[in-house]
């Protein structure tokens, strides 16, 4: 059994208000831990995964291109407020505008899906955030892995609803596009409230 560890969702300082990391001392670490692999998944971005890339290919470190990205909950097309619940805290985020789900990717046509995911979500989805949505993710999933996300993924914010029904029902979409071997559910707890109210 290995006792290796991959981080595999990190936000570098391409994050805008979320992530300081930056990328060189951010893999100088890994390589000190002696992490075979590391992920990149920035808030609706890939600015940094050329520069990622690149450079933990010089440290002997597998990179693996993710995005923590920006889900519309009516489709990208639909650019009005969604709210799933009275609108509070532990409803959809931005006002409304979205949820996140995390990817990344598995192989290059993974990685150029990806390319392709994250150009849409900005020229055809944007709406106060670049938002992908399941048409485009069920026609762009090949080689690509998907979790449902930090607190803010649509699983843990119908379950602090109370809409544990459409939590199943939203994994189930996903474990569809993606497939069974390819999507999982993100467990964080980081001492934050909101993150506890969902794994109670």
């Amino acid at each position: 059994m290995s006792d290796e560890f991959v981080h595999l969702h990190v936000h570098t300082d391409n994050s805008m208000l979320d992530g300081g990391a930056r990328i060189d001392p951010l893999l100088d670490a890994a390589a000190g831990h002696k992490m075979p692999a590391i992920a990149i998944t920035d808030h609706g971005t890939l600015f940094g995964a050329f520069e990622f890339w690149k450079k933990a290919r010089e440290r002997d470190i597998k990179p693996i291109i993710g995005i923590e990205a920006y889900l519309a909950p009516e489709g990208r097309l639909h650019k009005q407020p969604v709210r799933w619940g009275s609108g509070g805290d532990d409803d959809t985020s931005g006002r409304g505008a979205y949820t996140h789900l995390t990817l990344l990717s598995e192989s290059t046509e993974g990685m150029h899906n990806l390319f392709t995911l994250s150009s849409a979500s900005y020229i055809e989805g944007f709406y106060s955030h670049p938002r992908m949505d399941l048409e485009i993710l069920a026609q762009q999933a090949k080689g690509l892995i998907a979790t449902s996300g930090c607190a803010g993924g649509e699983v843990q914010t119908r379950i602090r609803l109370g809409q544990y029904e459409e939590a199943k029902k939203a994994a189930s979409t996903m474990r569809d596009i993606f497939g069974k071997e390819n999507y999982f559910i993100e467990i964080m707890d980081h001492g934050i409230e909101i993150e506890r109210r969902a794994i109670k």
